[in-house]
């Protein structure tokens, strides 16, 4: 058996990394790797920082070990839920060590009151994506060194399988498949917000987090025109064309998906209705005001509905298609808010499948 410290003997490390890649969900994939290194370490505490392609600190996950709990084990996610320009908060002395990751690209440690804050720099296929840091009272060792080098390019390969069968092999977007798995955790997250209520959402207001969330479904009109007209290699370069124009209309926070063919979701955080129309807003203007080669102006429509824990997420979709229907028949080019349509009796509301939360 593995030892990297004589009287602390390491649980196989082989075994970690087993249970590690028998996730088939990164998020959980994520976890499995704090736990993976804390055995490892003989720490008590780990950190994973996930970057964007500027290097800002978008998320971070924390894993602690805490004997007095049952099962010994506890987490904490802060997610990033702010504007373009807005990162996670980071104390002085990690953003100090991350920085110094950044522009040396591999590991360092920095001493602290009573040990050490080690960080490693964490690489995709061919680029930084975050950054593994933990603290202990002495610094590593190169047996230490070698096994957690290995532990992060076992877990950066596998990751990044698990991203590709998550992405639309044309636009690169996220796919239908990932979505499912992102609904049934939002959902899960959104129940347990109204279960804990105020205590929950004030919480959420100091870490700055929004309150609710709100799906959207984005069609491009007269699509099927245009792969009649333009032929079906034209036809794909204005998905790929579109999806890179709603990319950058969206904040970093906002989830898109291509959910098939022409249309796609988009779930953004916002705290009222003004904001999450503002984002929609943005990413149809961002479409009509672009001029496609050999096609010229293209537009999107598209409706969206606030998430609801209590409503299957299948059924908000349904809601979104209404609205997107709607506005379709209204003269396409414009995006509907369902619970709007529903006020104003434009729609009639139908009777969906409801979670029983409690």
């Amino acid at each position: 058996m593995l030892t990297l410290k004589s009287e602390h003997p390491v649980p196989s490390v082989l075994k970690q990394l087993g249970e590690m890649t028998a996730c088939r969900d990164m998020h959980l994939v994520e976890q499995s790797l704090l736990r993976t290194l804390g055995p490892v370490l003989g720490i008590k505490s780990t950190s994973l920082y996930r970057v964007d392609e500027h290097g800002v600190v978008t998320r971070a996950l924390h894993h602690t070990r805490d004997a007095a709990m049952v099962g010994g084990e506890r987490y904490r996610t802060c997610d990033q839920t702010g504007e373009p320009g807005s990162a996670v908060g980071l104390e002085p002395a990690v953003a100090d060590l991350l920085s110094a990751l950044r522009l040396l690209d591999h590991s360092c440690a920095r001493p602290q009151p009573g040990g050490y804050l080690i960080g490693y720099p964490l690489h995709g296929a061919d680029h930084l994506c975050g950054y593994v840091v933990f603290e202990r009272d002495h610094e590593v060792t190169p047996t230490e060194h070698a096994v957690i080098h290995g532990v992060l390019e076992v877990f950066s390969n596998y990751y990044a399988l698990l991203d590709a069968s998550q992405r639309d092999r044309l636009t690169g977007l996220l796919n239908r498949h990932s979505l499912e798995l992102n609904l049934t955790r939002m959902w899960d997250a959104l129940a347990q917000r109204l279960k804990h209520g105020a205590e929950a959402a004030q919480v959420n207001r100091r870490r700055d987090q929004a309150q609710t969330y709100w799906l959207g479904v984005l069609d491009i009109d007269h699509f099927k025109k245009v792969n009649d007209t333009h032929g079906h290699i034209m036809g794909d370069e204005i998905l790929l064309l579109t999806a890179r124009l709603l990319e950058g209309a969206l904040r970093r926070s906002d989830l898109l998906y291509r959910y098939g063919g022409e249309e796609f979701i988009v779930i953004v955080a916002a705290n009222d209705l003004a904001t999450a129309t503002q984002i929609f807003e943005r990413a149809r203007q961002a479409v009509a005001q672009f001029k496609f080669p050999q096609v010229g102006r293209l537009s999107i429509s598209g409706g969206f509905s606030m998430a609801d824990p209590a409503v299957q997420p299948q059924a908000i979709i349904n809601r979104a298609d209404r609205a997107l229907y709607e506005a379709k028949a209204d003269g396409r080019d414009r995006i509907y808010f369902y619970e709007e349509l529903i006020r104003t009796g434009r729609l009639q509301e139908v009777q969906s499948g409801t979670i029983d939360l409690f």
